[in-house]
């Protein structure tokens, strides 16, 4: 079974509209061993990054391994956005996958203090746990997990 995405099965952050015309499963995938989304077919990503709106660009460049050019998107669509909550999660996913840990910790925290709903909550903290994994701070992460788990379901804090 293939994973689907966190912020696709909770949220839609980076779906809707029908704007892809390949189903994603063959275009990415989330890894369930290391939380992360990984490219299953370069090529058909690489060709799409035209067509992508602002927010799914700069996460298919991180995809892409294309850090600094994602980051820098980042930051003009955060700087530019009068509704910053996408924008920070999108951000720090960036920069998460170039390892700038604290900068995306700061990404994070912004992006939970904005965070209007549990479903929202829940996408951060979920965001805080897969960062905290990638740092090897697993017990960290497993409470982060449980608690953004928790939190969709409607029974956390």
């Amino acid at each position: 079974m293939i994973a689907v995405s966190w912020q696709l099965m909770t949220t839609g952050v980076f779906i809707g509209g029908g704007r892809l015309a390949v189903p994603l499963a063959e275009i990415w995938r989330t890894d369930p061993v290391t939380l992360r989304d990984v490219v299953v077919d370069r090529q058909a990503m690489s060709a799409r990054l035209g067509e992508y709106p602002s927010l799914e660009r700069v996460w298919a460049l991180s995809l892409l391994g294309r850090d600094e050019q994602a980051v820098a998107e980042g930051r003009l669509l955060l700087a530019g956005s009068a509704d910053r909550f996408r924008p920070l999660l999108v951000l720090a996913h960036a920069c998460r996958r170039s390892h700038r840990w604290h900068e995306t910790a700061l990404l994070q925290e912004e992006a939970l203090r904005l965070a209007s709903s549990p479903a929202r909550e829940a996408l951060v903290r979920y965001e805080i746990g897969v960062r905290f994994f990638d740092e090897a701070l697993y017990r960290d992460a497993a409470a982060e997990l449980e608690w953004a788990y928790d939190r969709a379901a409607g029974s956390g804090p």
